[in-house]
């Protein structure tokens, strides 16, 4: 029997609505495969239009949801501060401008914009040179007081402080404080040429690599990168395949108002501007105008970079900017965490296993039950921002985290789903439109011994085929 014809015979006989737990075959058949006891996943599905609960497993047990619990987030933002919501950075100049030269600071208030990367911070010191600045005579001052980040220690969670995904927030975040640095060979000295972008001029690269013969593979292909206490010394060494043309490499680097110096130094010079000053942290003039109020992206196009690309930093700036624009800055986690509390609340979804910690998901402490979360999904379905919302995930086989997974069959471009990983942690949520048309909210959670491996992609596959044919 085909594929097609089997799913077909186990559609025939599935249940149109679950009154009793329940497993699809294809499922049950994936965890015994794998080894994984049926104890560890939950799910719930629940057909959008009937309201009929398809199937539900373990639906009330509390589980890690990994960054699925991005949804919550983003959802609580859209309906809070609305879809066209927009950050604001502004720029002061203190002192008089005359011929082009600024004869004082220059001060930029960061408040919260979650995507300044490098392309929009060019566009931002374009609209300061349209200001009538070239030359800076003084220093650079930079305002983060607009968030409030207790002191962490980016190790803490896995022990890979370098990572980008271990970020923490800032008021004034820049390009995620991420450098990507380029690693290519050079035959002819047995050398390896390292350069970074964007170029930081106080981040400092002690280069040790050597070539050495062999094929373009291994663990970061062989490199060993350490940093000094402050982060603004980075150290390679090891040995580089010389079968690599070129090689590229995301790390952390500087603490964030010094990245956001160095960034700006860089970029100011590049684009033809004069600038020889240090920098120092200062709060904003209150009784002064900005000669530039940059505006981000708006918060729909935020949304989908958080959930498609399950960015984690740009999470947390939600949650610490909710805080902030409710009940006043300076924004903190437990003043977003009440915020979306209330929110729930409010809205008649009273969570009671549900803890939300940073928003990201990047956490061990978070839980929810996959039943709370079909309620949300369902909720999210009867709002008015639903389209914004469900496009923010991504689409399954096409794009996002989802890029190279359903990527043939009949699932391409069929779901539109966040996932979820972590170590021993599985999970996805969002939508899903079988062949019939009938629509279906999705959650499964799995929180077991290497599940992360690929054996909870497996069983989400399994429903999501097995749903599809419903």
């Amino acid at each position: 029997m085909s594929r097609y014809l089997w799913f077909a015979a186990l559609a025939l006989s599935a249940p149109l609505a679950a009154s009793e737990p329940f497993l699809p075959p294809p499922v049950e058949s994936r965890l015994a495969h794998r080894q994984v006891p049926e104890a560890a996943t939950s799910i719930y599905v629940q057909d959008l239009d009937s309201g009929d609960v398809v199937v539900r497993w373990n639906e009330d047990v509390p589980r890690n949801p990994g960054s699925t619990i991005k949804l919550l987030t983003t959802l609580a933002a859209i309906d809070i501060l609305g879809p066209t919501y927009t950050w604001r950075t502004d720029i002061f100049a203190l002192g008089p401008i005359e011929d082009g030269r600024l004869d004082g600071d220059l001060l930029i208030r960061g408040q919260g914009d979650p995507f300044l990367v490098t392309e929009r911070v060019w566009q931002m010191l374009r609209r300061i040179r349209q200001a009538g600045i070239d030359e800076i005579g003084g220093d650079l001052l930079l305002d983060d007081s607009y968030f409030e980040v207790a002191p962490d220690d980016p190790g803490d969670f896995d022990r890979q402080p370098l990572r980008a995904y271990n970020v923490a927030p800032n008021a004034l975040l820049m390009n995620y404080k991420v450098v990507r640095y380029w690693f290519e060979p050079v035959h002819e000295t047995g050398k390896v040429e390292i350069w970074t972008d964007p170029p930081l001029p106080n981040l400092e690269i002690d280069n040790r690599l050597s070539l050495a013969p062999g094929a373009c593979r291994g663990y970061q292909r062989g490199i060993t990168i350490t940093a000094n206490a402050t982060v603004n010394k980075m150290t390679f060494s090891g040995k580089f395949p010389s079968g690599c043309e070129r090689y590229a490499m995301d790390r952390t680097a500087l603490g964030h108002n010094s990245f956001a110096y160095g960034l700006f130094k860089s970029m100011w010079e590049e684009s033809g501007g004069t600038f020889d000053g240090g920098w120092t942290t200062a709060a904003a003039p209150a009784d002064e105008e900005p000669i530039v109020e940059f505006q981000s992206l708006p918060l729909t196009d935020v949304i989908s970079r958080v959930n498609k690309f399950s960015n984690n930093v740009m999470a947390r700036q939600l949650l610490l900017t909710l805080s902030a624009e409710i009940l006043g800055p300076p924004g903190t986690e437990a003043g977003g965490r009440k915020v979306v509390g209330n929110w729930l609340r409010e809205n008649g979804l009273e969570f009671t296993d549900l803890a939300f910690d940073n928003g990201a998901g990047l956490s061990r402490e978070a839980r929810i039950t996959a039943a709370d979360f079909g309620k949300l999904l369902r909720f999210a379905w009867r709002q008015p921002y639903m389209p914004e919302y469900v496009s923010s995930m991504s689409l399954a086989g096409l794009d996002g985290t989802l890029r190279y997974r359903m990527d043939s069959g009949p699932l391409e471009g069929a779901a539109h789903l966040k996932t979820g990983s972590l170590d021993h942690v599985a999970g996805i949520a969002g939508y899903l439109q079988a062949r019939s048309g009938r629509r279906f909210a999705v959650v499964v959670l799995q929180n077991h011994t290497d599940i992360h491996r690929g054996y909870g992609d497996e069983t989400q596959e399994a429903l999501l085929r097995w749903l599809y044919e419903q």
